[in-house]
């Protein structure tokens, strides 16, 4: 069945893209992506996709938007190739972040990003750890959500870390720690934040047992890592015995690098869902997401149910 199978890559993660076309054995489709004088982005699919199902995998990081038009336009390009379907894969979902409306006249940017991707007939999505789940109800077209969790589960259970406690970094991340908890047989444990009184500093403070523990926090995303270290700090302060963390996306920006080289954690897992070789960060460990990508590839083409990859 994978021989009617076309895979198409975009320029945001070149590696993840050959990883995923070795794995399936499917080469990647020949495609030309420049740019015009102006900056406009131009893309071009050099080999016939007609009648074959599409995969489009384009992870929406840095620069952003550039490489949601890209992705875009790619998907548009197999359509009008008349594409029997075309599956965009995005491995780290850009602005899932703004997903309400938190403060008065703003937009939701997740909704607004999902219009975009249907816009252009995009048939199916295949996405990993979206902030909030939620956002799988924006899209009026299929959207299969893969976790790494079963990546950090394994990975953890391969350490043999006795007294281990899973930590939450908000209640909205309960859910998470919850899961991998129970695959690893651990505790869980959340952070929360509060004002003591009115007009004064957040304080960290967290639910659970984590004097003389192993700590593991678990998010979806780190970007500045401001939270995640002040996270491990006030840990560490509440008698933990060490302080690691599990997190799919390393978004990475800003002082991040320095903040995490300079911080007490004892060790960053990450996916490769982002591209972060040039990220020089002494603790960092990266698990490849590819295995996971291109086996639900297989499966929606073979009509296989995904939920068995992530009991």
């Amino acid at each position: 069945m994978l021989e009617k199978v076309a895979l198409i890559g975009g320029s945001s993660h070149p590696s993840l893209n050959r990883q995923i076309s070795e794995i399936l054995g499917i080469p990647l489709t020949d495609t030309l992506v420049t740019r015009f004088s102006d900056g406009e982005i131009r893309v071009q699919i050099n080999e016939s996709v007609r009648e074959k199902r599409v995969f489009v995998i384009q992870s929406l990081c840095h620069p952003v938007n550039d490489n949601i038009m890209e992705s875009l336009l790619l998907v548009d390009a197999a359509k009008r190739a008349s594409a029997k379907e075309v599956t965009l894969v995005i491995p780290y979902y850009a602005y899932a972040r703004q997903d309400r409306k938190d403060q008065p006249r703003v937009p939701i940017s997740a909704k607004v990003l999902a219009n975009l991707i249907e816009s252009v007939g995009t048939d199916r999505i295949i996405a990993v750890d979206l902030h909030t789940e939620q956002i799988q109800g924006f899209f009026n077209i299929p959207v299969e959500h893969i976790t790494a969790i079963p990546l950090f589960a394994e990975y953890l259970l391969n350490k043999n870390l006795e007294d281990l406690v899973i930590v939450s970094p908000d209640a909205g991340g309960a859910k998470r720690a919850s899961k991998l908890a129970k695959k690893l047989g651990a505790e869980i444990a959340i952070i929360y934040k509060m004002r003591p009184r009115p007009n004064a500093v957040e304080v960290f403070d967290v639910i659970g047992n984590i004097e003389g523990k192993n700590c593991v926090i678990i998010d979806d995303i780190v970007d500045t890592a401001g939270t995640l270290v002040a996270a491990a700090e006030m840990l560490l302060s509440k008698g933990a015995k060490s302080v690691g963390a599990c997190i799919t996306h390393g978004v990475l920006s800003g002082p991040a690098v320095e903040r995490i080289n300079n911080s007490k954690l004892t060790e960053l897992v990450i996916t490769d869902s982002i591209p972060t070789e040039s990220k020089d960060i002494k603790i960092k460990k990266v698990l490849p997401i590819a295995p996971i990508i291109a086996e639900v590839i297989r499966r929606v083409v073979e009509g296989k149910p995904l939920s068995i990859l992530f009991e």
